[in-house]
């Protein structure tokens, strides 16, 4: 297995070959090519004190806090580094971070929490609306994504553009929270008791009578037009609050060290938030069962889960305002936050995406693993949701199972998350990049086999307590659950590694390229795909064969693409370690030898020799 270009800088030619990378007490050493003893030491932060040995001894007096280096060259000159500490002399420790930097940690990852937490109640409770609303089905969310939720998505980018021009970050990050935590709040409480006299049921159904039940998703956006805004501002939240807002606060406030510490860490609370959220959806949902007849019980569910919506609101605002108010003045920032020209940024445009795409097939099959993943997933998805409201047709049920259906996405995504760090590994890139489709394959057999013949499967399934339709959901759940955590630990990971081993040319413009057409085109391909067999054949019930046969045709695609990728990405890999091995023919080699000196200072002799001197 070919481990990649990182492993390579460790291998060097010559007679004497050492590591070059000697980690002495947090400094990096390395010799750089060149004539005679040429020696270059990296600090954490890039900050060196170099001066002869008596000179630099006087120097590192008062300098007390800054860990510090001797180094011996072969040719008996002594030289001492001062590598320049992050943290300010006598700043506790805790864990191995300072203070600072330990309380960075904890304020992003509860805001990370927060976010996350009201996202998976929204994300369900938008989907038990939209789905259960009178007239409408799970055939109306392709409808919605390609026609109200891509049309406002652009709109409020375009928004959010003009208001940073005339914000400061704060007032920015307060002016877009505050709407949708109103929103969400007046949508429980004052909205959806109006429901009956706001939406337009009885004409729209005089209009569905002339045009025929083929037009009857799209009508109902119009007849249920505050569920749907409540399904789009829901998907904003995903979109603005978590991609935007978060991201956008940590990467300004976060160091690139600290970054590497902590996103990873980020990336597993996600998941608890996940556990937690889905447990708060099932208990309001079944809030129902103890209310006296006549009293709306999905009403009284949705106001509990828009309070907590609220509640966590207002924890991330006083806890983005207690982090800009005690911590940031005293915090180390990183040069990214201080003014800077501006850099122009690689930007094509969809013609010349569509050209670069065609022109080089790395780029080609990278580029269809992206859009296969997201025609596939969402083809999946909304069949998937269609037996959902046949099983459970009350909002609380529907709402009680997607609560349970979030719980076991974030415990088996964490797991996932861990094991994929073996399976990189162990196993390598290409069988990596092919659990997720061959996951999606077999578990889709499952369910469309029990969709498509159910009547020729009701007495085996029946043999196991259950009817062909309630092991279609439980399939469909475990194929969405398998599906998104391999994703998230294994597809996302394999797409970004895939870029590494392309020269700086092809990476920037082939990642804009893909930005630009494969992401939307694969979100929007599947909903496309959907409108068109359902306004063809009349419903979705009568197009889920034809559904069936394009995922598995997708999915032989996507599998042949992720062959062909892991051989060429091999291949460029194998030549990025022979361009190393073939610089460091022509570099000097180093063996470095360290101990411990006085005043706890590292002391490392350094010696350089040619590659082709003798042992």
């Amino acid at each position: 297995m070919i481990v990649g270009r990182e492993a390579s800088r460790g291998l060097q030619g010559g007679a004497v070959c050492a590591s070059s990378h000697a980690k002495l007490n947090g400094v990096a050493m390395r010799a750089s090519s060149g004539k005679g003893v040429s020696k270059r030491l990296l600090a954490s932060r890039k900050q060196q004190v170099v001066g002869s040995s008596s000179a630099a001894r006087r120097a590192a007096e008062p300098l007390a806090s800054r860990s510090s280096v001797v180094v011996k060259s072969s040719s008996g000159n002594n030289k001492v580094v001062l590598a320049a500490a992050s943290e300010p002399e006598g700043e506790r420790k805790f864990l191995g971070m300072s203070m600072i930097s330990l309380c960075k940690f904890v304020s992003l990852a509860f805001m990370f929490f927060c976010i996350l937490f009201n996202y998976t109640i929204l994300r369900d409770t938008k989907d038990v609306l939209v789905v259960t609303a009178p007239g409408s089905g799970a055939e109306i969310i392709p409808f919605l994504k390609t026609w109200l939720n891509l049309p406002l998505a652009f709109g409020f980018m375009w928004l959010y553009a003009k208001l940073s021009d005339v914000m400061g970050p704060q007032r920015l990050f307060y002016t877009i929270i505050f709407p949708f935590l109103a929103f969400f709040t007046s949508f429980a409480f004052i909205i959806y008791p109006l429901k009956d006299f706001i939406h337009p049921y009885g004409p729209v159904n005089a209009v569905l009578e002339v045009v025929g039940d083929r037009f009857a998703a799209p009508l109902a956006i119009i007849a249920n037009w505050s569920y749907c805004l409540f399904y789009v501002a829901s998907e904003l939240w995903g979109s603005v609050v978590v991609s935007v807002l978060f991201w956008g606060f940590a990467n300004q406030i976060c160091t690139v060290d600290e970054a590497k510490q902590f996103y990873p860490l980020f990336g597993l609370g996600a998941n608890v938030a996940l556990i937690f959220s889905g447990r708060a959806v099932k208990y309001f949902s079944q809030v129902r069962a103890n209310l006296p007849p006549g009293v709306d019980g999905w009403g009284m569910s949705l106001r509990g889960m828009m309070s907590l919506v609220l509640v966590f609101g207002l924890l991330i605002t006083l806890n983005y305002w207690a982090v800009n108010k005690f911590l940031l003045p005293k915090a180390n920032l990183p040069d990214s936050a201080k003014p800077k020209p501006k850099k122009k940024k690689e930007k094509m445009s969809v013609p010349d995406s569509l050209k670069f795409l065609a022109g080089q097939k790395y780029i080609r099959d990278l580029a269809t693993l992206v859009v296969a993943y997201g025609i596939s997933i969402n083809l999946v998805e909304v069949t998937w949701k269609s037996k959902i409201k046949a099983q459970f047709p009350n909002p609380n049920d529907y709402s009680a199972f997607m609560g349970d259906f979030s719980t076991y996405t974030g415990i088996v995504t964490f797991t996932m998350m861990i094991v994929s760090r073996f399976i990189f590994r162990k196993f390598g890139w290409g069988t990596a990049a092919l659990i997720t489709p061959i996951v999606l394959f077999v578990t889709g057999i499952a369910f469309f086999s029990l969709v498509l013949f159910s009547d020729a499967l009701t007495p085996s399934i029946a043999a196991l307590g259950m009817t062909p339709l309630f092991a279609a959901v439980l399939v469909g759940a475990a194929q969405n659950i398998f599906s998104k955590s391999s994703k998230y630990s294994l597809f996302d990971p394999c797409k970004e590694m895939a870029y590494i081993p392309l020269d700086q040319e092809t990476k920037v413009k082939g990642k804009a390229a893909i930005d630009v057409v494969c992401n939307p085109l694969g979100k929007s391909g599947g909903a496309l795909i959907q409108q068109f067999l359902i306004l063809g054949f009349g419903s979705l019930a009568a197009s889920t064969p034809y559904l069936a046969v394009c995922l598995f045709a997708i999915i032989g695609i996507w599998i042949k693409s992720s062959i062909s990728l892991n051989g060429q990405f091999t291949e460029l890999t194998k030549e990025d370690i022979k361009a190393e091995l073939k610089k460091s023919d022509d570099a000097d080699t180093v063996e470095v030898k360290s101990k411990m000196g006085e005043g706890g200072m590292v002391e490392g002799e350094v010696v350089a020799m040619s590659s082709t001197s003798e042992d």
